[in-house]
């Protein structure tokens, strides 16, 4: 059965449900909604280029409708382009060669180069780039602006919506869109047409009414005036009414269903999706995009944000409008309606990387608890040691990276320790644990050059626990298979602490009843080998940590890992390699070959930002999943948003004999396939190869004897001076002098 056709059979068996009364749907016509993308798939190609239309075609649901903002040049040529004016989707260097005016829209003044002061021809030497420039800028000035049959013709799409958003302005200039449009839909087959101008709608609505052509209101922002009955739209959603007299639906912003607050968190929805459908009105949901800033209640997951808008239980709008058309299209058909009791297939593992960190701080009772609730199997514990030898978990040695001791007394404890880090820090082995166990924990910002935020509202949220606690919390759980527990820097401590750190989680385990006999199972990490030989005589899976980023094995490394590991953590980077301007250009062999030698080959570290993935997975950490768990062929991934990953196996085109080609695997290097040769970006130096060398370690050196220093004081009898500071001194010339060695 082809893709095409499995589709086709989805849509049918919905239809066929709706026409019993028993379509899960809760549109207007119980159909599913629809996914409209806005100038094709403009979130990675110029908007309105063909590229762009024809990438939403391919990567979409089968009846995606194409949607296409319409532009009258000053000869009455009608072009898809988003604006008014030229200056934010074309080349500038082009445009500026064309008139530039000042006119009246809407009762403003708007500058600019306007299409009303240039014929088609004149448009030939203007190409289309990105009009929001934090996306990728390969293809900027590659395609030209085309007309609305151009567009059609070239990408023949299921479904074609014209935008008019202007029709007055253009009226005022001796051009018609009343005429363009109805000439446009004799040739072209139109399905939907939309404008925030009452009066361009009444005038074209009874030379429409005959026809399949839906004519769609437009909101505008809440406070906007809409120019034909000068009230504000926001008093024309009290009269939906009045809008069926001219048009079958209505199209308003997402926060109109949605509200989000000053903090960007999420209000109450309104009643408008079920007034609409009372008042017999389609309702449509605009300004969806996978790289925008939406309400944290999502967790940077915007699959999650459509199913809020298509699956709540309580209502359906009838379609989106997105810059991103594969991600509503996986809400529609593989997530949907899938229950919250769905258990999903079993793989990838899902390992908790500082618990549930994106949203809460890592390594804190509320991460873990939540991690365990948002399904991960295995929790992980970083352990770091106290001064008074206590184990417990946290992200870094370096205590000012997950907690707020920099506004404490305890900031003068800073000290610059080479062999642990490049830059100062303060370290866990400075304080007592009941100091440390005081410290407000402090969510971590992995972006810190963006404008993206985790989860202010619990910024601070949970406390602080030690490896024991951890240990018993996770043997408390129904739903977890084990724990991670990963060990670095076990040679520093040992030598220069005075401070075993393997002894510490071996005493942990066994004290909390994690023997031979447990059903959790127990995975040691560290990028250490000998830190792994350590615990090899015990039933634990021993788990080599490779954090660098390489780009091939030899095969006698891989024999030399087993002497000591049981399973390989890699980065990302070392699965996929990318060029230099963030897109994938090929797969390694470093998968295949580890698990060829029987290791279990996890993947770290995943997230939802969209600035933390690569261009080819269309800001969707779902699809970033999907492709190494599903081609890439993982066995397990580690994530900060466990909730993301375990909504993944949930989905239901995992296991479709022909899953959609929105759920199938991203090919590295296809996106760049559109590009010249000579335009493509350059790869990079490549990736070193893992030798035998790089994984041979020294012997853990036996605990060095040091002479106890004092303690750090505590936060009531600290002073500028603190007593530390001259007592480790010489430990930091020490580490010092053998760091230039």
């Amino acid at each position: 059965m082809s893709t095409v056709v499995a589709l086709l059979f989805l849509h049918l068996a919905v239809s066929v449900l709706a026409a019993e009364g028993k379509s899960p749907w809760k549109t207007l016509d119980g159909n599913e909604p629809l996914v409209v993308a806005r100038g094709g798939f403009s979130g990675m190609f110029p908007d309105s280029s063909i590229p762009a239309f024809i990438l939403a075609v391919q990567l979409s649901v089968s009846n995606v409708i194409l949607w296409c903002d319409v532009q009258l040049t000053k000869d009455g040529v009608g072009v898809c382009f988003p604006d008014l004016t030229m200056e934010n989707s074309s080349s500038l260097l082009a445009v500026e060669k064309l008139k530039q005016n000042t006119y009246d829209v809407n009762g403003a003044p708007v500058s600019g180069h306007f299409f009303i002061d240039a014929t088609f021809d004149d448009l030939a030497n203007v190409p289309l780039i990105r009009g929001i420039a934090s996306r990728t800028i390969v293809f900027d000035r590659l395609y030209p602006i085309m007309t609305v049959g151009a567009v059609f013709k070239e990408a023949m799409p299921p479904g074609f919506w014209l935008n008019i958003e202007h029709a007055a302005f253009y009226s005022q200039h001796h051009l018609s869109m009343r005429s363009f449009v109805l000439a446009a839909s004799k040739s072209l087959v139109i399905s939907h047409i939309s404008s925030p101008e009452v009066k361009f709608l009444q005038d074209i609505a009874k030379q429409f009414a005959a026809t399949k052509i839906k004519l769609i209101f437009r909101f505008m922002s809440i406070d906007a005036i809409e120019p034909s009955t000068n009230q504000s739209y926001f008093s024309l959603l009290s009269n939906l009414t009045f809008i069926k007299t001219f048009a079958s639906g209505i199209l308003v912003p997402k926060n109109y269903i949605w509200p989000v607050d000053e903090s960007l968190y999420l209000e109450p929805h309104t009643s408008i999706v079920s007034d609409a459908h009372k008042a017999g009105l389609q309702i449509f949901a605009k300004d969806f995009a996978n790289d925008f800033i939406f309400a944290y209640n999502y967790s940077y997951n915007p699959v999650m944000e459509y199913l809020s808008f298509i699956d709540n239980g309580e209502f359906c709008v009838d379609g989106v409008l997105t810059d991103f058309p594969i991600t509503p299209s996986e809400a529609i058909v593989c997530f949907a309606h899938i229950g919250k009791n769905a258990t999903g297939q079993a793989t990838p593992l899902i390992i908790s990387h500082n618990g549930a960190s994106g949203d809460y701080p890592g390594c804190t009772d509320v991460a873990y608890t939540n991690a365990i609730t948002d399904g991960a199997d295995i929790i992980d514990c970083n352990v770091q040691i106290s001064n008074d030898k206590v184990p417990f978990c946290l992200s870094s040695i370096d205590l000012t990276q997950s907690t707020t001791i920099v506004q404490t007394v305890y900031n003068d404890l800073t000290s610059n320790i080479p062999q642990l880090q490049s830059h100062t820090g303060i370290f866990s082995f400075r304080l007592n644990w009941s100091q440390i166990q005081a410290l407000k924990p402090q969510i971590s910002n992995p972006f810190p050059d963006y404008t993206v935020v985790r989860n202010p509202k619990y910024k601070n949220a949970g406390k602080l626990i030690s490896l024991l606690d951890f240990l018993t919390l996770a043997q408390k759980s129904t739903s977890l298979s084990g724990v991670l527990i990963s060990v670095e820097n076990a040679f520093y401590l040992a030598e220069k602490q005075g401070l075993s750190v393997t002894d510490a989680v071996l005493d942990a385990l066994n004290k909390a009843g994690y023997n031979n006999k447990t059903t959790k199972k127990v995975m040691i990490q560290s990028s250490d080998s000998s830190v792994l030989t350590k615990f090899k005589r015990r039933n634990f899976e021993l788990v080599y940590n490779i954090d660098e980023k390489i780009s091939d094995i030899l095969n006698s490394t891989a024999e030399d890992i087993k002497k000591f590991a049981d399973s390989v953590l890699v980065t990302k980077k070392s699965v996929y390699a990318t060029d230099t301007t963030g897109f994938m250009v090929r797969g390694t062999n470093i998968v295949p070959l580890l698990q060829s030698f029987g290791f279990q080959v996890y993947v770290q570290v995943f997230r939802n930002e969209f600035v933390s993935q690569d261009w080819d997975f269309f800001a969707d950490p779902i699809v970033e999943i999907n492709e190494f768990a599903y081609a890439a062929g993982v066995n397990g991934i580690v994530t900060e948003f466990p909730q993301t990953a375990a909504l993944y196996r949930k989905s239901r085109c995992l296991t479709m004999k022909n899953p959609p080609v929105f759920a199938g695997a991203v090919p590295p290097g296809g996106l760049l396939s559109v590009l010249n040769p000579a335009s493509l970006p350059p790869v990079g130096a490549p990736a070193p190869i893992l030798t035998v060398s790089d994984v041979s370690e020294p012997a853990l050196s036996p605990v060095t004897e040091i002479v106890e220093a004092p303690t750090a004081s505590s936060p009531k009898k600290a002073s500028s001076s603190h007593p530390l500071t001259n007592s480790l001194s010489w430990l930091t010339l020490v580490a010092a002098g053998l760091f230039l060695l």
